[in-house]
């Protein structure tokens, strides 16, 4: 396997890859290499922070005073930001890459923001399980996660008021696509849903005083049917493994469709759905590989920070600040901006997040300070910008160079272009890095990090 194709399928399926780490593989075929990113994402250990202060805690105790409340309501809130944190540094710090590759995918595919840590936590697991097993179990999971049914407003479904919500968007959003259904299925569909609650505590509760009873006619079947009887028919229909597959195919592949493609991939999960044989399909064709298909697509906010890192291992000291850092970059774990996720793509660059994303391998490698020493326009706005929207200090990390040198101890500073970008440098971008003072290895990959060919991946 080329070296240039194993840095692609590791910026996809993962967050990028070391010289020390392409070494070791450079004797390895295609198969072997997929089959080891399978293999080290069998670890499927659930994320978890202290929440030993709500694991007891009872809704009597929850809703005895206001006050009460109130200061539970702050202490999830930032107990979420604590799970934020432990997510990001398994991200950094974890050999299971395609594990949190595809629990990302999925978190931001069933979009879901909910106040209760306990809730938050195990949905987040739920999905982290289910990531590269079976999609149909995947979703029936979900349909029962506190967070789910009150994001929806399942608790509000009720057999004599029946609410449309979650089975609006499980069909629009999660299965099928807009077009595939009927307003009237959705109704339906919104009558066997009826019933689905939780305790407190987070365990699911079926209400059947609260269920629809009757017959149920969704795609031209009829029966007494439950909302996992809905989720098998709607998996029934391919049009749910194309939709999906579309998904899969503009995370991984490219935004522009290839129907060809697409075609192979929906053939290949439908119908069992299992999410790892269409992966391992996917992964192993050639025209994953074609050269159209590297460095062109921009990273998200989490995957800059985790590439950043892959490259020079960095810890956040401070959970308020990494968050603040997602903030500004558009991009906060646990609160996406709507039912419908982050757009991605093209919507993660802005004249400010550009900015931002321009300028943070210097400020989260070097201490805030600019590792180019010419000043200009860009810098001034940037540092005005900066002035205005961040306190003193505000990036506190702790970066470990010897990693770095380490791992690209083999590599010449005038070679460490190739390692670190994926896509071609325009003619400017040449020219811009002749202007350079290279100093040492260190600087000139901040400096390189720091350009906007370092976006692409």
């Amino acid at each position: 396997m080329e070296q240039k194709e194993m840095k692609h399928l590791y910026w996809r399926a993962g967050f990028g890859i070391n010289p020390k780490e392409l070494e070791f593989l450079s004797t390895k075929s295609r198969e072997d290499i997929i089959d080891m990113l399978f293999y080290e994402s069998q670890n499927t250990l659930p994320l978890k922070i202290d929440t030993h202060e709500f694991d007891t805690l009872t809704q009597e105790q929850f809703k005895k005073t206001d006050k009460i409340q109130r200061e539970y309501i702050e202490k999830s809130r930032n107990k979420i930001k604590e799970l934020n944190h432990a997510w990001v540094e398994r991200v950094l710090n974890s050999h299971s890459v395609l594990q949190e590759k595809m629990t990302l995918f999925w978190s931001n595919h069933f979009a879901c923001q909910n106040g209760m840590i306990l809730y938050v936590q195990k949905f987040h697991n739920t999905i982290r399980e289910h990531a590269l097993g079976s999609f149909k179990e995947l979703v029936k999971a979900i349909s029962r996660e506190p967070a789910m049914i009150e994001y929806l407003d399942l608790k509000q479904n009720r057999n004599d008021k029946p609410n449309e919500n979650f089975a609006r968007e499980l069909m629009e959003l999660f299965t099928l696509g807009v077009g595939n259904y009927t307003e009237e299925d959705i109704k339906e569909a919104a009558k066997a849903f009826t019933g689905y609650n939780h305790d407190f505590e987070g365990h699911f509760v079926f209400n059947e005083n609260h269920h629809n009873t009757q017959f149920k006619y969704v795609f031209g079947k009829a029966g007494r049917y439950e909302g996992d009887d809905i989720i098998d028919i709607i998996l029934e229909q391919e049009a749910c493994a194309e939709f999906i597959c579309k998904k899969l195919y503009r995370y991984f592949v490219n935004d522009a469709l290839n129907k060809e493609h697409l075609k192979e991939m929906t053939q290949v999960f439908y119908p069992d759905y299992n999410i790892e044989t269409v992966l391992r399909y996917m992964f192993a064709q050639d025209w994953f590989y074609n050269p159209k298909h590297i460095g062109n697509k921009i990273k998200s906010p989490i995957e800059l920070i985790a590439g950043i890192s892959n490259t020079i291992p960095l810890s956040f000291k401070d959970t308020k600040q990494l968050v603040a850092v997602e903030r500004m970059l558009g991009q906060i774990l646990f609160f996406p901006p709507n039912v419908a996720g982050w757009k991605g793509g093209k919507s993660w660059i802005d004249s400010n997040t550009l900015m931002l994303r321009l300028k943070l391998p210097s400020m989260l490698l070097s201490n805030a300070t600019i590792a180019n020493n010419k000043k200009g326009e860009f810098y001034d706005s940037f540092q005005t910008y900066t002035k205005e929207k961040v306190a003193n200090n505000f990036f506190k990390t702790t970066s470990n160079w010897r990693v770095f040198n380490s791992n690209y101890q083999r590599v010449s500073t005038k070679d460490l272009a190739q390692y670190l970008l994926q896509c071609p440098i325009n003619k400017g971008t040449l020219n811009y890095l002749e202007t350079l003072r290279i100093n040492n290895k260190q600087d000139y990959c901040v400096q390189l990090m720091s350009l906007p060919e370092y976006q692409m991946c």
